[in-house]
């Protein structure tokens, strides 16, 4: 055990064992910590439990694209690695370090814990959908793994979806397994300027839905309306010719800067601007009505709308303004009492309530982030 920078214990694990250990032994709740690159409520009190002692990459097989990592195990670190090989992970995870205001280093766990994925997730899914296995220690000291290390032997309950985006509330991530991709030869933007969010989202969805294989399509109030193609250079470059002609109809198609996905991705716009920040994640046809009804200082649609990023007066209870709608709205940044997390439909938090029941069955693990501590 040492101080954190607030005061409070902090304990930082060397081994999975030595994790189950402190967990079976532990006598009051944990704040789990990565790289610390993520605000997140925390219980009154509590000993910050870190994972970056649980570090390094286990197994990596570039010809059965696949990976292992230790939970602990800076991304940057992964991403460098598969980078070597022309490889990366599917989902595009983003970086919030800027749009928090945090410092610290994202972790691979930490990844999986919120289930971090960016704009590429309108194509190729979001990290849930590329996780194959996940070993977890339970509110118990129990040591579970669920899944494997290459695809085909991912068996039994999928606790392998249920574990990401839990933010840790059901249990500590010691290892984690991916299934990989390679590294696209080239990559096309195309832009489109002066759409109106309605007209942007159609267009979007006129490219998503078309055959040429979109992997991002993004609206930028202002700066334009941008789509992704990614592959080989032959086929991107055919593709690109032809998603042009399907979007004439909406304006002129130009040839749009690739950095733009950085952008969209680590929500760059609104960085450094004063502001409560909420993601909301519904239908793309219906993204333009609720952004509307907000009221918001500036919003960022991606996934052609599935998922928009607002700036809000600090203090807003966004869902009180916007009303019922189909899908949620979670605040990313922002402080008082207005809950973080969409409340739960009563089936579904009765479900939830029995999982954390049987995972965490003493309330050890981040008591009070996704509900009442």
């Amino acid at each position: 055990m040492c101080q954190g920078d607030g005061g409070g214990a902090v304990t930082r694990p060397a081994s999975e064992d030595e994790l189950a250990q402190i967990v079976r032994e532990a006598r009051g709740p944990f704040v789990l910590r990565g790289g610390g690159t993520r605000t997140i409520v925390r219980p009154a009190s509590g000993v910050v439990l870190e994972t970056g002692g649980l570090s390094g990459i286990t197994l990596y097989e570039p010809g059965a694209l696949t990976l292992v990592a230790r939970a602990g195990t800076p991304l940057r670190e992964v991403e460098a690695a598969l980078a070597a090989e022309g490889q990366r992970l599917p989902f595009e995870p983003p970086d919030l370090r800027g749009l928090l205001g945090r410092g610290g280093e994202s972790t691979i766990g930490g990844v999986v814990a919120a289930n971090a994925s960016g704009p590429r997730r309108v194509q190729g899914g979001a990290c849930r959908d590329s996780l194959i296995g996940v070993r977890f220690v339970d509110g118990t000291g129990t040591v579970i793994r669920n899944g494997g290390r290459v695809m085909k032997n991912v068996t039994g309950i999928d606790l392998v979806k249920l574990l990401a985006g839990s933010h840790g509330t059901l249990g500590v991530l010691t290892e984690v397994s991916f299934k990989l991709l390679p590294s696209p030869e080239v990559q096309a933007t195309l832009r489109i300027e002066g759409l109106s969010d309605r007209d942007a989202v159609a267009a979007m969805s006129a490219a998503l839905g078309s055959p040429y294989d979109v992997t991002g399509a993004a609206h930028l109030p202002g700066q334009g309306t941008f789509l992704r193609l990614e592959g080989f250079e032959t086929s991107v470059r055919y593709r690109q010719c032809e998603l042009a002609r399907v979007l004439r109809r909406f304006g002129d198609v130009a040839d749009g800067d690739a950095g733009i996905w950085g952008q969209v991705r680590d929500v760059a716009p609104f960085h450094g601007l004063a502001g409560d920040v909420w993601m909301i994640s519904t239908l793309p046809s219906a993204a333009p009505d609720l952004v509307a009804r907000a009221g918001a200082a500036a919003a960022i649609y991606d996934w052609g709308g599935g998922r928009v990023w607002l700036l809000m007066e600090p203090g807003t209870d966004l869902r009180q303004r916007v009303g019922g709608f189909q899908g949620h709205a979670t605040r990313i940044r922002g402080e008082g009492a207005v809950p973080a997390f969409h409340p739960e439909p009563a089936p579904v938090a009765a479900l939830t309530a029995g999982l954390r029941a049987r995972f965490d069955p003493r309330g050890l693990f981040n008591p009070g982030l996704m509900r009442a501590a």
